[in-house]
């Protein structure tokens, strides 16, 4: 038996088109996260069960209102989750933690403004969008590659991959603070996402993985789409994943803004006017509980 007092967190359970989250007020109570701490709450056998874990902290910028951070099931942190950043600004709202609205959120690459409307629809201007293979970084050093309208497609090789799968695919590549290679298919039912998706989100040219996004344009304002998420696998959707798909769509020819993103687990809109990406879409808490962090983790470890 330990001897220390037990480690309660109060946290909620929430989810964006399905993304689902455990969301931690780090605003009031103290909360020191570690990789372990994150994969034991992100743990569906058992821990909580989460895509991503969420901290909402004390902002360290004088223009932001909280700080924003992600945590995915790898227990890796990362730079941005767009359905993330709805349920934060929810979260925020209903915990009164703010009443303010729009709401500023720092995060590691920057400001996010997060506006939650009176239609139980959150907007997410997600900031600029880069298509420069070092801001992911993508190392495209000897890679083939050709044009599609004003968008570069790579040919990335996928040696790897089984015989009946493809061994090479053609990606776009789009920072939206966190990395995204996307690649068109002809249908998202069909596509070996499961297969080809880790060889793309572990492909050694990706110097900090990527997510792998799977796109289906059904017509000119519409697409469905998949993703492989980067240290969570696939999720039923990807907020970011949705834009990036998105911004490669229109660069491509292929689209106009908006666009309405069809996902596994709900719909999400994306307007992108060149520069600035805005994305709409649902975000709901499903309940608040207490967890004793380190009584988790210590159940963890003898469970394996």
């Amino acid at each position: 038996m330990r001897d220390n007092p037990p480690m309660i967190w109060n946290f909620t359970k929430m989810h964006g088109a399905g993304n689902d989250f455990v969301v931690l007020d780090g605003v009031r109570q103290a909360i020191h996260m570690t990789p372990e701490r994150a994969r034991a709450l992100a743990d569906r056998h058992f821990g909580i069960g989460a895509d991503q874990i969420l901290l909402v902290e004390p902002a360290t910028r004088s223009d932001a209102d909280f700080r924003y951070r992600i945590f995915n099931a790898d227990g890796s942190e990362v730079e941005h989750c767009g359905n993330g950043a709805r349920c934060f600004v929810r979260f925020v709202h209903e915990q009164h933690l703010s009443d303010r609205n729009p709401l500023r959120a720092e995060i590691a690459t920057g400001i996010l403004v997060l506006d939650e409307g009176d239609d139980e629809q959150v907007t997410v201007d997600m900031g600029l969008t880069r298509f420069d293979p070092a801001a992911l970084p993508f190392d495209t050093d000897g890679l083939a590659s050709h044009t599609q309208g004003e968008d570069t497609l790579w040919q990335l090789d996928l040696p790897d991959a089984p015989a009946d799968a493809p061994r090479s695919v053609q990606v776009s590549a789009v920072a939206i603070s966190n990395p995204h290679a996307v690649q068109q298919v002809d249908d998202v039912d069909t596509a070996p996402v499961g297969i080809i998706g880790p060889l793309v989100e572990r492909h050694p040219r990706f110097a900090r993985r990527v997510n792998a996004g799977f796109m289906q344009v059904v017509d000119r304002h519409t697409i469905r789409l998949r993703v492989y998420e980067r240290g969570a696998g696939e999720t039923l959707a990807c907020g970011t994943g949705a834009c990036a798909a998105v911004a490669a769509g229109i660069r491509r020819g292929l689209l106009d803004s908006p666009v309405r993103v069809h996902t596994r687990g709900g719909t999400l809109t994306v307007d992108w006017n060149g520069e600035r990406l805005r994305m709409t879409g649902p975000a709901t808490s499903v309940y608040n509980g207490q967890v004793d962090i380190d009584k988790l983790v210590f159940s963890m470890a003898l469970g394996r």
